[in-house]
């Protein structure tokens, strides 16, 4: 692997990352659900590492794993590594493993997972996946999943040859690899609305809520260590000859000696007192202040372990010094004060913990399908009341970050999810449009069947992970699935099987053209400090070639793997960028070249098998001279990265052409530029060091370029504003010379070299520094 594509190589990097998570376990301490986290990501980055250097996985492959095709789903780890591990390369489940128990014995296979792959292809095979396709009792939670019901499906509509076909693709690969999907007792819900996370999934992130250490120490110290050390202090002071011992004024201990007569049963007491203190300690850790070493509890416990008639001088003096510092401090065993004071603690500690509160909404959402979402917020944000049957006082209002983590599942349409803050990102958008992505890519499959098995899959395929791929590779796509493939016979057209490799919907573009338009606009106006995040641009995309569009749209390509060119829809990107933006705020900020001399410059090469904008890497190199010349080749890739998305604007430009969104954007601009300036400069105030403040000023100036985009769709009144609101905020001072600088192109002036205005005061913003950023001084 070229060094230009690392600094320091993959197993250096998997190596550090071991080592983070390494760290990671050791501070997680008694944590336990923390520690099992570490544990296994420690695990991941030990089998990346394993791979690495055995030779098994090779970095930057579409098929990294030699012997697995690419459409098979692999673990993948940060970074786009992979452990060389297939998903559906997974042990029998106890369903499974049932299943398998029942299969006659003439069943072929050379493993219990060939066996079962096998049977599925079988007549009883075939009409056991078909009743549950029929009926929804199943779940594709992996693209591979969902092989052998497309087999089982095509033979019962009279496709076989197709059906053989993929047998054939899939056959090397059935003692290895699970084809079927999970078998369910309930439907899987289906709708119009999206949601965050499932029933289920918002379930499993309740029961992980854990009671604060301190509060768990605290309960644990009032619930079950105070009531033994009063019956401790208790038994002691029964074997008191006289007075109890006390304190005088000068601290002095007074009163009778402790062990000289036992009253009846006393020894009875004694034993079943440490066989109870035994049994908590079996279930509860003996912390806080009754555990010190020196405390009244461990004193009068030590003395308890001994017989009362071998006591030691020091000993005795012990027990009565500490029975004189509890009766001194509470009262006496069974005293009023002694009672008040136990009572107060009580009341302390009376609160319901959050994990009471938490299992309140289990219960309330658990009545819903595990796979749906909740039609409502009426079970979250109903207070404690009677039906709930806990000891929680009726109208007690359920916390709010609880409830945040149950309306996760809350099912309803995007914009209302985005409004509520339940979709807080345009990383979190992406995960939930395929939800419906998938119905309108199903829209012309006739079959219902057929099509709720196409929803599945295209939402299970795009829950992969993308890998790091070298060369101007592309991700897998989603019809290079060969059950993919097949299943498009059962699409059709006019009412005829079109028998095409992807789908075909004159009935659906304008349908899938709408929704583009809606979720473009929706991230744009949601997030419009925000670059499109690459899931969501290729969900993007998708939806663009279902409408028939050609839309240039870029992914974000990360400094340590740039390969130094770009395809050629980088520049019909940035040609439309600089002919929609011609004579604006944006044009004239970064000084974008006119439409006609991208079309007369324009100069391509073919590498690794591409055609590459040869022109339009020159452009971005000679441009990126600004950050600087310095011989670190990830932060000049970074400042050459920059300007490819300055040039296109990445996306913004292009989508607002394809989908005419200028006028709406015109009503929104004035708004939207105000928020994305005050979250830059809420963002800079933050504290940050060292990486972080790099990545924070990193992230501003991307924000900064998304804000004169948006500025270079307001009038001339309302760009001095914004110049007057970012004077007048005063909240980063050291962005100064960038407002200067923005409220220089605004009344008319252009920047000179390497991003200044004439008299030098004022300058470009970019993120990337090749050496110490401007920004830091």
């Amino acid at each position: 692997m070229s060094d230009q594509v690392f600094r320091y190589g993959p197993q250096r990097y998997a190596t550090g990352q071991l080592s983070r998570a390494l760290t990671a376990i050791a501070r997680a301490g008694a944590n336990k659900a923390e520690r099992r986290r570490a544990e296994a990501k420690a695990q991941r980055w030990r089998e990346v590492l394993d791979g690495l250097t055995s030779g098994r996985v090779t970095v930057g492959s579409r098929t990294p794993v030699a012997d697995l095709p690419a459409w098979v789903t692999l673990e993948v780890t940060h970074g786009g590594f992979t452990t060389g591990r297939a998903l559906a390369e997974a042990p029998l489940t106890q369903d499974e493993a049932e299943r398998l128990a029942d299969l006659p014995a003439e069943v072929p296979g050379d493993n219990p997972r060939e066996r079962l792959d096998l049977w599925y292809l079988g007549d009883a095979g075939q009409a056991e996946l078909l009743e549950a396709l029929r009926i929804g009792h199943y779940r594709i939670q992996l693209p591979e999943h969902a092989a052998l019901p497309v087999v089982a499906l095509l033979l019962d509509k009279g496709f076989p040859e197709q059906a053989l076909d993929l047998v054939a693709e899939l056959r090397p690969h059935m003692s290895r690899l699970r084809f079927t999907p999970a078998f369910d007792p309930v439907a899987r819900p289906s709708g119009a609305a999206v949601r965050v996370a499932t029933v289920g999934e918002a379930a499993d992130g309740l029961r992980a809520v854990r009671t604060p250490e301190q509060l768990t120490l605290m309960h644990a110290t009032i619930e079950v260590w105070t009531p033994l050390y009063e019956r401790l202090v208790a038994l002691w002071c029964a074997i008191v000859d006289g007075d109890l011992p006390s304190l005088d004024r000068t601290g002095t201990v007074t009163g009778g000696l402790p062990g000289s007569t036992l009253p009846p049963h006393w020894m009875h007491e004694r034993a079943r007192w440490l066989a109870d203190f035994e049994s908590a300690r079996g279930s509860h850790e003996f912390r806080g202040r009754h555990a010190h070493r020196k405390s009244n509890f461990a004193r009068l416990h030590e003395a308890l372990l001994s017989d009362t008639n071998e006591l030691s001088p020091r000993q005795i003096d012990r027990v009565r010094r500490a029975l004189a510092n509890t009766v001194a401090r509470h009262g006496e065993p069974g005293s009023a004060a002694r009672q008040s004071a136990r009572a107060e603690q009580a009341a302390a500690i009376a609160a319901p913990l959050y994990t009471d509160f938490a299992g309140v909404l289990v219960t309330r959402i658990e009545r819903f399908p595990a796979d749906g979402g909740l039609p409502s917020l009426d079970p979250v944000t109903t207070p404690i009341g009677a039906d709930d049957r806990v000891a929680i006082a009726d109208g007690t209002a359920i916390p709010q970050h609880l409830q945040d983590k149950a309306i996760r599942a809350l099912e309803a349409p995007a914009d209302e999810l985005v409004r509520r803050g339940i979709i807080g990102s345009g990383e979190v958008l992406a995960a939930v449009l395929p939800q419906l992505t998938s119905r309108l890519l199903a829209a012309d499959i006739a079959d219902p069947v057929a099509a709720s098995l196409y929803e599945q899959l295209y939402t299970a395929f795009r829950q992969r992970r993308s890998l790091l791929l070298l060369d101007l590779q592309h991700q897998v796509r989603f019809d290079e699935l060969p059950w993919v493939t097949a299943l498009n016979a059962l699409r059709t057209l006019a009412g005829k099987s079109t028998g095409g490799t992807g789908p075909v919907q004159p009935g659906g573009g304008s349908a899938a053209r709408r929704l583009l338009r809606q979720t473009a606009l929706l991230a744009i106006e949601s997030f419009p400090e925000a670059v499109l995040p690459n899931p969501l641009v290729r969900e993007f995309q998708t939806l663009a070639q279902q409408a028939g569009l050609r839309v240039p749209l870029v992914e974000e390509v990360a400094a340590d793997i740039f390969m130094g060119t770009f395809t050629e829809k980088w520049r019909a990107a940035a040609i439309i960028a600089s002919r929609t933006l011609a004579g604006t705020l944006y044009q004239r900020y970064y000084d974008l070249p006119s439409a006609d001399e991208w079309r007369t410059g324009a100069r391509s090469e073919i590498r690794w098998g591409k055609a590459t904008a040869t022109d339009f890497t020159e452009l971005c190199a000679r441009r990126a001279v600004e950050a600087g010349t310095r011989h670190d080749y990830v932060a000049r890739n970074g400042a050459l990265l920059e300007q490819s998305q300055i040039l296109t604007t990445h996306n913004l430009a292009v989508l607002v052409d394809a989908l005419d969104l200028g006028e709406q954007l015109r009503e929104s601009a004035p708004d939207l530029a105000n928020r994305t300036f005050d979250r830059i400069i809420q963002r800079l105030s933050q504290p940050a060091h060292g990486h972080a403040a790099l990545i924070q000023v990193k992230n501003a100036a991307y924000a900064w370029r998304q804000g004169v985009f948006l500025l270079s769709y307001c009038d001339f009144a309302t760009q001095t504003g914004q110049i007057d609101r970012l004077i007048d905020q005063r909240a980063a001072p050291r962005l100064e010379p960038a407002v200067a600088g923005l409220a220089h192109i605004v009344t008319g002036g252009r920047f000179v070299r390497n991003g200044l205005e004439p008299n030098g005061t004022g300058r470009r913003l970019l993120g990337w520094a090749v050496g110490r950023h401007w920004y830091f001084g």
